[in-house]
């Protein structure tokens, strides 16, 4: 071996190398939450996707904790499946110690807690909680990655929140629009969670497939779903 040879040979082996640590993955999908006078809506993607490969068709991103109460999340896989378990011990623990069910208010209280508490390492995860409050009006509350929560009218996120958000500022929030304006009826804001999930599947590859639909009133929540495109 020539000399040259050896002493690159020793070089390379002696040049620092570089190792990475990756706990994340993006797994795309949509999610988003309106609020009415007496019902709110959830509405979230099947689409199972990383990069440019779909794991899944058919995997929903809302999960029902209560009679009146849903939760839906978006981001990273194996961080929404460990945060959902947690989430549900939780409240069969709350349910245990106290003899009654957890309502909405007090499920968006917990779950920011425990956000909170991830604060160092948090879960990669969009989080919306949605359903009726005390006293039986519509009510969405959504978070920050460490815990950090507001109650809202609407609100959407995910991969293609920023082509969802501006279509609901525009048409719940009116957003410097002058005029009167009637209240958001539960049919409205039906078709209005479907348009928005219609566009992000024409702009946005990880959305896509079907959207489930969690409709949430008095009588309970009822679930419907539409077709979105597939390709």
């Amino acid at each position: 071996m020539a000399m040259a040879d050896i002493y690159q040979n020793n070089y390379m082996s002696m040049a620092p190398t570089e190792r990475r640590f990756e706990p994340y993955a993006f797994n795309g999908g949509n999610i988003l939450a309106v609020a009415g006078e007496d019902f709110a809506i959830v509405a979230s993607d099947t689409r199972l996707s990383q990069g440019f490969m779909i794991h899944s068709r058919d995997h929903p991103k809302a999960v029902q904790l209560s009679s009146s109460t849903v939760l839906a999340q978006s981001g990273f896989e194996g961080d929404i499946t460990t945060l959902k378990k947690h989430v549900k011990i939780r409240i069969d623990m709350y349910e245990h110690n106290h003899g009654k069910k957890a309502s909405t208010s007090a499920i968006a209280s917990m779950i920011s807690k425990m956000l909170y508490y991830k604060r160092f390492f948090p879960y990669y995860v969009y989080n919306i909680v949605a359903g009726l409050d005390d006293v039986g009006k519509g009510c969405v509350f959504s978070y920050d990655p460490v815990g950090s929560y507001e109650r809202e009218q609407y609100r959407a996120a995910g991969a293609a929140n920023e082509l969802l958000q501006p279509l609901l500022d525009n048409q719940i929030g009116h957003k410097n629009m002058e005029g009167d304006f009637l209240p958001l009826s539960k049919e409205k804001a039906l078709q209005l969670c479907i348009d928005c999930f219609i566009s992000a599947a024409e702009r946005d590859i990880t959305t896509g497939d079907c959207v489930f639909l969690h409709v949430i009133d008095k009588d309970g929540i009822a679930t419907k779903e539409f077709p979105l495109r597939r390709d």
